[in-house]
């Protein structure tokens, strides 16, 4: 779950994030937010990465006035 931020308003978001090997660690990305992905030397680092990227492409749409898609039923694989 990520928290973000906006203005007064407080709104808790649930993502779907894929995380795959990747040459020498893990690839992490979020199908429902395009371009938006990272990397970490193991599984944990690449989690911690993604949530801080999901984090940070939350708050530039936000801040372009686009909307955040919201999934209903997020996945964990």
């Amino acid at each position: 779950m990520v928290r973000a931020f906006g203005g007064d308003e407080v709104s808790d978001y649930q993502f779907t994030v894929v995380i795959e090997p990747d040459e020498g660690g893990f690839y992490a990305y979020v199908p429902a937010l395009p371009g938006c992905h990272s990397f970490g030397a193991t599984v944990d680092e690449a989690r911690a990465n993604i949530a801080e990227a999901i984090q940070l492409h939350i708050e530039c749409m936000q801040e372009d006035g686009k909307p955040i898609p919201v999934e209903q039923e997020p996945v964990f694989i």
